[in-house]
Order: structure tokens, then C-alpha cells, then sequence
């Protein structure tokens, strides 16, 4: 399953790259025989994925010869991807060594 995934991911990334970056941080579980749980990070995501779902599973289905199998959806913020800006970066390293505040004051840096 997790083979046929990335290959589905790399197949989305040349023919579609929104489509891409919106369900990209996808996991994909087999629970059990029959069941396949598909975690997400979004209801903008899952709502794309619903999208093209049904190809892919279709796909997967005659790939691995079962039929029967149902797909739970499971929310979950832990796989969310974060936009680093350059105003991010800046305050994680102004954490680590807070003299970089004063020099931010004193020099003015353009970090938008």
C-alpha cells in the first residue's frame, strides 16, 4: 500500500502540484484486513483527496486483489506541515540566542 501511495504522490506531483502539496503529508495505515485508515491534516485536504480518492483506491484494490476493504478517515494535526517565513526562523534562533533581538533593534532587518 505504502508503495503504490508514493507512486500515486510522484504520478499527482507532475499532473497536478496543488493537488500535490494539499495531500502530500497523507499517512496511510492498514488496521486490519479489511480496513485502511487514512490520516489527514485538514478539511481543505480531505476535501481534495475526496476528489481523487476513488482512482486511487480503485487502483489499490485491484493491485492487491481485495475488494472488501473500507477506509476510515482520521483527523490528525500532528502530520501538519508548517510554512517556515523568514520572521519564524528569526524568532526560533532569537529562543536560542536572545542578543540577536538586540541586534534586530539596532540594525533593523527587513524579514518579510
Amino acid at each position: 500500500m505504502d508503495r503504490e501511495w508514493e507512486i500515486f504522490l510522484k504520478n499527482t506531483l507532475k499532473t497536478n502540484t496543488f493537488l500535490y502539496n494539499a495531500i502530500s503529508s497523507f499517512k496511510m495505515e492498514k488496521s486490519d484486513e479489511n480496513l485502511v485508515i487514512v490520516k489527514y491534516s485538514s478539511e481543505f485536504a480531505k476535501a481534495e483527496f475526496d476528489r481523487v480518492s476513488p482512482e486511487f483506491f480503485n487502483h489499490l484494490r485491484h493491485k492487491v486483489n481485495n475488494f472488501k476493504f473500507e477506509i476510515d478517515y482520521r483527523t490528525d494535526l500532528t502530520i501538519k506541515k508548517e510554512v517556515m517565513t523568514k520572521r519564524k526562523i528569526f524568532d526560533k534562533f532569537v529562543k536560542i540566542n536572545p542578543l540577536l533581538k538586540d541586534l534586530d533593534d539596532l540594525m533593523k532587518f527587513d524579514l518579510t
